[in-house]
């Protein structure tokens, strides 16, 4: 048959490779170094049951009938989700190339400098319309950046707040149904009492700490929120605004009228509806809340050679340092989304901004003059782009949807009986007749002919925003074409991504992300779909979506899957949030203690905090197994209040723990349920399952383990999987039904999450099968054994191995030994693999002093020899700063990166030669990837935070 299997493609070792790396292993086939690695009691008995494979052929056709399905009617519903034209630069050379969609989060800034730039245009272009001072490089949507501000609100109350035990935060009735809907799940456990009303009438009182308000309101309202400002800072509170991005290119931002947080989505700089996400989200406040921001920020410091260089700055707020002291539990946000906006952003400039703002603001005006002239009352007067209309006597809104339907358009109805649209930047003269014409004929008369001008306008000049923003060269001289696409190819060339090299990061699973899975993701049948469209118009989108779920719930073993949560540790709260709820209806709400072994990832600890729970962490035994002696006392210790427990399986330390059935019967029998981190999943797929071990529910990593590109630090996707006492309480969503029976609310802006990117798993799923699946997970720890047996060979320690002396699919090295014979650390391992063309593995994660490596099942053996030949380097290198053939401090490892400007200066100080430093190894020579910048200087960079593409001046005197 020509067609071939997807796996032949996607697996990395061909078949005769195979034999040669389980020798090296020392084993005779893949199922006996299985045997040796996945407990023997948890193993599956049967494959699973997913449908026959499909051929990348086959699995096209399928996705294209799929798609066929959804009906594209023109949206102008709003709400947060607008139609926008994706500049097509942007599209090409982002987000459908593998250099921008398989990169990592720049944690090692000297081979991330591109990424780097790119998002702090992001920030720039942020802070400059919102008017605000710091900026973060983005968040997942809208409602959850409202809840972190929430959040953050609450955590900066003064002193004399806390002790009156203020806890209240004012939403006024004109904020998004499904950011109020978010604002209640994430607040309840909080203790936070939301209280809701018209800004202009409520009354504060000691008890409220924070204010939210829309700007522009839900119902289009432009308002004048000075005087609330005054108001909420005479009480001693803080106020959030939640701004529509595109609207503040022409309305007074508000930084300048007393905004103390700003939060939003860029869904309308160039990124697709897509039936609800990934968008990413933006968070500005003022400077000196600048540690008590959520999520990473991008910082401007200075290289080894004083040289300007980029990182991501005050990274010691992140949650896997301060774990259950961390104010939130963010890991990935929707970098590659924030990415694009920032092009759009840079592609337009502020002209070009401006045009499109007043495009979409001019045909709202035609719109409701239009529409009024056949007896509709215009409600608001003062508006960007929405508009809502009392109905003339006669018309009911079922007459009015009718309508519009028979015309493809899709309105916005409201449950007070109005009816309302928000224009966009795609609608053109045709579509304005068309709009007037709906109205029309609902009415009974006839529409007349409309035309449109763009310079249509019911602002008030003190609305409008009068200031010179955007004025950074990166915003002004990019606007045609090539030099966009040369500005795009430049930055990427600083970039390590998988389209480079093997990324071996632990834990993290950077495989393969195919282009048969990516293609359909910039299908208009998917993209341009709206939310909140009616269910007959997106019967594609509802049948990828229960297929999908159905296809995670048989690989998890669980009985039923949410696909809400938009990132993975959303997903770890979004299953905190469930077991709660479970607890709750069974009149024990009074659980509140999670058990979570101190070799667990970061985010367990952060998102049970979010969570109400407490934190009590459990020992790991010399093996770094979780010690089975102490989790049982602990356990029965707080029997009467155990919530659960969180485990991470295989674990952090990548073993398969033979006694997690007995720590499973440990929880159960005290009462709790048992949460599975499920970030390690690409170890067990196939091979065993939550559900086979006794879990009772777990979030999956759709970035991680199926095939979604990481996309420099998102967007990531983490939809839950639970067992079937569970299922009742899966989120709901305010606006589209779905979820349990006794749900709990919205854990996302979007129903069903970053649904857009769900053809990229749906693919992987359909075109792996049940066995493709298998033994995709057996080539992972395949890979992984034949590395960690390789460098064992090289006199690198391997930390924690299984009963049977085998790792996972992931490895831990320990590098403390060299630091005490060499001088040589961990870091200095990580820079000098910069040299070779290699990203680093995790870095002292989850284990001081180690270097975590995970090479995945799509790596070749040719490139895992590369990886382990420059390792052997890098160890003789070790060994002659020991023989004192190099000097301790001057030598390639303690002054890697090497980057093109050091070793092509006229000058060279160094006792070993250029070539050493540049080309370690002669196939490096053939494909070299020269870092950007030198080590980067962390210290300087949190000194002297700057987080803008503002012109930066180095002065001597700076310290």
């Amino acid at each position: 048959m020509a067609k071939e299997q997807f796996i032949t493609r996607h697996v990395g070792p061909r078949s005769e490779d195979v034999e040669e790396m389980l020798k090296v292993i020392g084993v005779k086939s893949v199922d006996e170094l299985i045997e040796q690695t996945v407990p023997a009691s948890i193993r599956l008995k049967k494959t699973l049951d997913l449908p026959e494979p499909l051929s990348e052929d086959e699995f096209l056709e399928k996705v294209k009938a799929v798609a066929a399905k959804n009906k594209l009617f023109r949206s102008f519903i709003g709400q947060g989700y607008y139609d926008t034209i994706s500049p097509a630069v942007i599209i090409r050379n982002i987000l459908e190339n593998p250099a921008w969609y398989t990169s990592y989060t720049p944690y090692q800034a000297e081979v991330s400098q591109g990424r780097l730039e790119a998002l702090l245009n992001y920030q720039t272009m942020i802070l400059e319309l919102t008017g605000m001072e710091i900026t973060n490089c983005s968040l997942l949507d809208e409602a959850t950046a409202a809840a972190e501000a929430m959040t953050m609100m609450f955590a900066l109350r003064g002193k004399e707040m806390k002790k009156a035990g203020a806890n209240k935060l004012f939403v006024d009735e004109k904020v998004f149904a499904q950011t109020k809907d978010v604002l209640i799940t994430r607040s309840a456990p909080q203790g936070i009492e939301l209280v809701y009303g018209d800004y202009a009438t409520f009354e504060f009182t000691p008890e409220v700490f924070g204010a939210l308000v829309q700007y522009p309101a839900s119902n289009g309202e432009i308002r004048n929120y000075r005087a609330f400002a005054e108001k909420v800072h005479a009480n001693g509170s803080l106020l959030t605004v939640a701004a529509d991005l595109m609207s503040l290119v022409l309305l007074t931002p508000p930084g300048e009228w007393g905004a103390d947080v700003v939060v939003g989505t860029s869904q309308r700089f160039g990124i697709p509806m897509g039936y609800g996400g990934p968008h990413a989200a933006y968070m500005a406040t003022k400077e000196e809340y600048k540690r008590n921001i959520p999520g990473r920020i991008i910082g401007v410091t200075i290289d080894a050679q004083g040289n300007k260089a980029l990182r991501l700055a005050l990274q010691t707020r992140e949650q896997h340092i301060k774990r259950e002291k961390a104010s939130s539990n963010i890991c990935t946000a929707k970098a590659l989304n924030a990415t694009m906006a920032g092009f759009y952003g840079a592609y337009h400039g502020r002209e070009g901004l401006q045009r499109i703002a007043r495009h979409i603001h001019s045909a709202a005006v035609i719109l409701a003059e239009e529409i009024s002239k056949y007896g509709y009352e215009l409600k608001i007067s003062k508006f960007f782009d929405t508009l809502r209309f009392e109905l003339p006597e006669g018309v009911t809104v079922e007459t009015l949807r009718e309508v519009a339907l028979e015309h493809e358009v899709n309105l916005f109805y409201c449950d007070c009986g109005t009816v309302g649209l928000s224009t966009d930047e795609c609608i053109s003269e045709a579509e304005l007749n068309v709009i007037a014409a709906i109205f029309a004929e609902a009415a009974g008369k006839k529409a007349e002919r409309v035309k449109f001008l763009d310079d249509c306008t019911v602002l008030n000049p003190d609305m409008l925003r009068d200031d010179e923003f955007m004025q950074q060269p990166v915003f002004n001289i990019y606007h045609s074409e090539t030099a966009m696409m040369r500005y795009m190819k430049n930055l990427e060339r600083r970039d390590i991504s998988l389209a480079t090299s093997m990324i071996s990061l632990g834990s993290c699973t950077m495989k393969l992300n195919a282009a048969a899975e990516m293609l359909p993701i910039t299908w208009p049948e998917f993209g341009r779909m709206h939310p909140f469209v009616p269910f007959d118009q997106a019967e594609g989108y509802q049948q990828m979506i229960r297929e999908t779920e159905q296809m995670l719930t048989k690989v998890t073993g669980l009985a039923g899957c949410s696909l809400q949560p938009n990132s993975g540790a959303a997903g770890e709260y979004s299953a905190l949030m469930v077991l709660r709820q479970y607890h709750i209806a069974h009149g024990q709400g009074n659980r509140n203690v999670m058990l979570i072994p101190a070799s667990a990832h970061g985010t367990n600890p952060a998102s049970s905090t979010m969570a109400g729970l407490k934190v009590v962490v459990t020992a790991t035994d010399p093996e770094g197994n979780i010690d089975v002696a102490d989790f049982r006392a602990k356990a029965e210790a707080n029997r009467e209040n155990l919530f659960g427990a969180m485990i991470t399986y295989p674990s952090t330390h990548g073993i398969f723990e033979e006694s997690i059935r007995e720590l499973v019967k440990i929880i159960h029998d005290n009462g709790g349920l048992l949460y599975m981190d499920g970030a390690n999943m690409n170890g067990q797929c196939g091979l065993t399952s939550p559900g086979e071990i006794g879990a009772d529910a777990c979030h999956l990593n759709l970035h991680k383990t199926f095939a979604m590109p990481h996309g420099g630090g998102g967007p990531g996707v983490g939809p839950i999987c639970v067992a079937k006492h569970l299922v009742e309480f899966l989120p709901t969503h305010s606006v589209v039904k779905t979820g349990g029976e006794q749900g709990i609310h919205a854990v996302a802006a979007a129903p069903y999450g970053s649904v857009s990117l769900l053809p990229i798993t749906y693919g992987y799923l359909l075109m792996l099968g049940g066995e493709g699946l298998k033994k995709v997970t057996e080539m992972a720890i395949l890979n992984a054994n034949y590395l960690a047996s390789s460098f064992e060979k090289l006199g690198f320690k391997i930390l924690f191995k299984g009963k049977q002396g085998r790792v996972g699919h992931e490895m831990i090295w320990d590098c403390s030994a060299f630091s005490k014979e060499y001088g040589i650390t961990e870091l200095d391992i990580a820079k000098r693999l910069m040299d070779f063309g290699f990203h680093a593995p995790t870095l002292s994660f989850p284990v001081h002093g180690t270097l975590m490596v995970e090479p995945t099942e799509s790596e070749p053996k040719e490139e895992l020899d590369r990886f382990i030949e420059a390792l052997k380097t890098i160890r003789e290198e070790m060994v002659e700063v020991a023989d004192g053939k190099a000097d301790k401090e001057d030598n390639v490892l303690k002054n890697a990166p090497h980057t093109h400007q050091v070793l092509t200066a006229d000058e060279w100080t160094h006792a070993y030669p250029r070539s050493k430093a540049a080309y370690p190894l002669a196939w490096v020579a053939e494909n070299k990837f020269w870092p950007q910048v030198g080590r980067v200087d962390d210290g300087y960079g949190d000194r002297n935070l700057m987080c803008t593409c503002d012109p930066l001046y180095v002065s001597d005197d700076q310290d």
